[in-house]
């Protein structure tokens, strides 16, 4: 059934008039006819009642007009509902973020909700393991990926934007034995008890694997996937942990140790990640686009 004919049937019952009817579509009367007699085909009864050149609507006519109706109302908004999603007046963004990213991420988001405040914004606080199955799934649209080399083929699954980059350092207490260094080689914390990550948290996959290369298994002493956090637990002498320099930089240096880790080095390096093979919908479309724009930028 083609809505084109319940507009026609509606606008002839309206105009009581086939002519009528075709003037106010502007089409010719045989092409309103036509419709008209195809749609009784399709419901195999008579719509009309024809007399000569008058009418009238029969009983099933009435029933097909009273439809009619909210059908081409229906259609109406959803057409404009389509309208709305293309120019992103409304609809929903989901996206995972690392706890560790989100800070940084609020500018963008600040500026997503100024351009677009209709868009509600879901976002899903797990570790990169997490968002990877979400993505995986269809839950998420987007999610932030850490990138390293056990990540393997990952990226040809995923379309990716890199976020940030940044090396791991230690960071301990300011009285421990590598205050006043620069870098560090892992192996020279084997003994010491670590603040690592939890199981949702790719880094944590990544810190072990480098340990492993470093000819030890890391004893744990806490997991937390709170930066602040396990600042708070190296501080208060409870381990030492890997953290980007990037957030490193932020502590107060009066209480920390912080160093460059190498042999091996460690790179903290997200990208936003989204299926290759996924159809973003528009609200995440206009999304990235603002964060290229606003990352990417110089």
């Amino acid at each position: 059934m083609d809505i084109r004919a319940l507009r026609y049937f509606v606008a002839v019952v309206d105009q009581k008039s086939f002519t009528k009817a075709a003037r106010q579509l502007h089409l010719t009367q045989p092409t309103v006819s036509k419709m008209v007699q195809l749609l009784e085909q399709s419901f195999g009864v008579p719509l009309l009642a024809r007399e000569g050149k008058r009418f009238t609507v029969t009983d099933a006519g009435d029933i097909v007009y009273q439809r009619a109706q909210e059908m081409i109302a229906v259609h109406g908004r959803m057409k404009r509902e389509v309208e709305a999603l293309q120019k992103v007046e409304h609809g929903v963004l989901r996206m995972g973020l690392s706890p560790s990213t989100h800070s940084i991420l609020a500018p963008v988001f600040a500026a997503y909700h100024a351009a677009y405040p209709n868009i509600e914004l879901k976002l899903f606080e797990i570790g990169s393991n997490d968002t990877l199955g979400h993505l995986r799934d269809g839950v998420l649209e987007m999610g932030t990926l850490l990138d390293f080399a056990g990540a393997g083929d990952l990226w040809s699954e995923f379309e990716s934007l890199p976020l940030f980059e940044s090396p791991l350092c230690l960071l301990a207490p300011k009285d421990s034995p590598w205050q006043g260094r620069d870098s560090v080689a892992l192996g020279e914390l084997s003994e010491r008890e670590f603040i690592l990550y939890g199981d949702a948290f790719a880094l944590n996959d990544m810190v072990q694997a480098a340990c492993a290369e470093a000819g030890f298994a890391p004893r744990v002493s806490g997991r937390s996937g709170q930066w602040d956090f396990m600042a708070s637990l190296v501080s208060l002498g409870v381990g030492i942990a890997l953290l980007p320099k990037v957030f490193c930089d932020t502590l107060d240096a009066q209480r920390f140790t912080v160093a460059e880790v190498h042999s091996p080095a460690l790179n903290w390096k997200v990208s936003l990640a989204w299926r290759r093979d996924g159809q973003l919908s528009f609200a995440a479309k206009a999304w990235l686009a603002l964060a290229r724009a606003r990352l990417l930028k110089g």
